[in-house]
């Protein structure tokens, strides 16, 4: 991915809200789950770190993204923006 294009990704991440919160239980196999079907009806969404986590959220991106084969576009903060092309249908281009 081109900086050009993971640039035109965060600006139309930061309109959308996060759908999903990490908190002290971690990353179960059930949120997991939960973050590959959203990337595939979404394509991007941002997930909110909360304070009681106990990992950083660089790491805790990283793991998402090997899990669910989707790309880190931004990590700021407490946020975490991922995307992932939709198989069945695409809307970013």
């Amino acid at each position: 991915m081109t900086s050009k294009q993971r640039a035109h990704l965060r600006s139309l991440a930061s309109t959308i809200q996060p759908i999903y919160q990490i908190g002290k239980s971690d990353i179960t196999p059930e949120f997991t789950k939960g973050i590959d079907e959203a990337l595939e009806a979404r394509e991007l969404i941002k997930i909110s770190v909360l304070k009681n986590c106990p990992d950083e959220p660089k790491h805790l991106a990283e793991t998402l993204a090997a899990r669910t084969n989707s790309e880190i576009i931004h990590v700021m903060g407490r946020k975490i923006v991922l995307y992932r092309p939709s198989k069945k249908n695409p809307k970013i281009q």
